[in-house]
């Protein structure tokens, strides 16, 4: 057990060797790749979002967004944070209240009921229907044997073992 520990700590370790150059990078100041002054951050607001902040009176503001062509985390971070109170309130709004998810159930079950029902008429529809075809076919069956044994004094069945008699072969 220590050794499979040990190596997934020196996995994790290993892939957060990156991270850890990143982090080195901005502590020293160094110039290079990581630099998060945010001057290359293009910052776009929804209509939506602008309009709650620009109406939200008891809301202390600390400032624009870019300041000096700086992008300004404290603004960016309480437009998150405004963000996210506004998502908060939608899914609150679109919450169904106690009496609108009894409706719902109620429709529901009434429904599966129907639905039920509505398939055993089928069924037994489907059953009247096979039963009138099957009592149909026997019945024509029937008048076409009686008018070959009316016709030919005998069935047809019998007429065919009479003339091919490989076919009356009885096995033992």
């Amino acid at each position: 057990k220590v050794r499979s520990m040990w190596t997934l700590v020196t996995e994790i370790l290993t892939s957060l060797e990156n991270e850890k150059q990143i982090v080195h990078h901005v502590l020293q100041g160094s110039d290079g790749q990581y630099i998060l002054d945010g001057s290359s951050v293009v910052f776009r607001i929804p209509p939506l979002l602008a309009e709650r902040v620009e109406n939200d009176v008891h809301q202390h503001w600390s400032g624009n967004v870019y300041e000096g062509e700086k992008l300004n985390y404290l603004t960016v971070i309480q437009l998150l944070n405004e963000a996210l109170r506004t998502l908060r309130d939608e899914i609150r709004r679109s919450e169904l209240t106690p009496q609108q998810l009894g409706y719902i159930k109620n429709i529901i079950v009434t429904y599966t009921q129907d639905l039920k029902h509505l398939q055993s008429i089928g069924l037994k529809l489907c059953e009247q229907h096979y039963e009138s075809k099957r009592e149909s076919v026997l019945r024509e069956q029937e008048d076409w044997e009686a008018k070959w044994t009316s016709f030919l004094g005998q069935p047809p069945l019998n007429l065919m073992l009479e003339q091919n008699p490989v076919s009356n072969v009885q096995f033992i």
